[in-house]
């Protein structure tokens, strides 16, 4: 249910900025390629080896090749080896047994980004090398399953997992997402990101770039996902992601 919420709350985020790209272009024509457009705000939707998420970052120019930059991101996390099977409710709800928990992550990053090719006109590509850090916080929801009602067989009941109360066999599928939200917990971490971006965009003005990079999120608290696989203090992910976005002065 979350993967849904996430990947909705995606695709219009990302269909807003296309209009607003659209209207750019039209405004201005973005083709002097020395011109130094001091601010930039960019948005990136990227997939990585636990999950997806949305990135925002705004930037400013400290010289002509380098800029500092904030940027905020949510992130669904996944246990590698989860694996979705069918219950046996009547509408084959879906479920991962084990999981404990459905757990996205919330980063705030400080970073600088340095240009390593610049472009020699505007069909070029330039290639540029970025740095981050800041604090993670990961919160965790509960994960619950249906189970048959000993009372009622018509019923079910939503339960957290319990290896010596239950079995795969026995479970008619997932619980509800809002099921557990108000036991969700708080993990607080620090990250650091390391991208490599590919800007091909035409016009000056404009932000279009595949990046491509490493995140790194430390939890002092180990954080739970799977019941039988050990909790993580240290998650390592790669990504890839398609940035869109704008300049001014």
């Amino acid at each position: 249910m979350f993967n849904k919420i996430l990947l909705l709350f995606l695709m219009v985020s990302f269909s807003r900025l296309l209009v607003g790209q659209t209207d750019i272009l039209k405004g201005t024509e973005g083709s002097t390629l020395n011109v130094l457009y001091r601010n930039d705000a960019s948005v990136k939707i990227y997939a990585d080896t636990r999950g997806f998420g949305l990135l925002f970052r705004q930037g400013k120019h400290i010289t002509g090749k380098s800029r500092s930059f904030y940027e905020i991101d949510v992130q669904s996390l996944r246990d590698p080896k989860e694996v979705k099977v069918s219950g046996t409710a009547e509408n084959r709800k879906r479920f991962v047994y084990g999981k404990l928990n459905s757990v996205f992550l919330l980063r705030g990053s400080l970073g600088v980004q340095n240009v390593i090719f610049g472009k020699a006109d505007n069909k070029a590509v330039e290639v540029r090398f970025s740095y981050s850090a800041g604090p993670t916080f990961a919160f965790a929801k509960p994960y619950y399953y249906q189970l048959p009602n000993s009372l009622r067989s018509s019923e079910s009941v939503e339960v957290k997992f319990n290896n010596e109360s239950f079995t795969q066999d026995s479970v008619v599928g997932k619980g509800r997402f809002s099921t557990g939200l108000a036991e969700t917990k708080i993990y607080p971490g620090i990250n650091a990101k390391f991208n490599l971006s590919f800007e091909y965009a035409n016009y000056t003005n404009l932000i279009r770039a595949i990046e491509t990079g490493i995140t790194i999120d430390y939890f002092p608290k180990a954080l739970p996902i799977m019941a039988r696989n050990p909790a993580e203090n240290i998650i390592i992910t790669l990504h890839v992601g398609f940035v869109i976005g704008k300049k001014w002065f």
